[in-house]
């Protein structure tokens, strides 16, 4: 089971967590605003 975890590094953690993050960014610009904004069922930006 450690050699599975001997090919993630911090690089490969840091590069999946702003590839998410840009994903995110993305959806948010060009989904509606239904699906992703304010009230949206996937992404909800509202600060309830």
């Amino acid at each position: 089971m450690m050699e599975v975890f001997g090919f993630i590094s911090f690089d490969s953690i840091v590069m999946s967590a702003i590839t998410c993050l840009a994903i995110r960014e993305v959806m948010l610009a060009f989904l509606p605003d239904r699906i992703a904004g304010p009230g949206g069922w996937l992404i909800d930006t509202s600060s309830d």
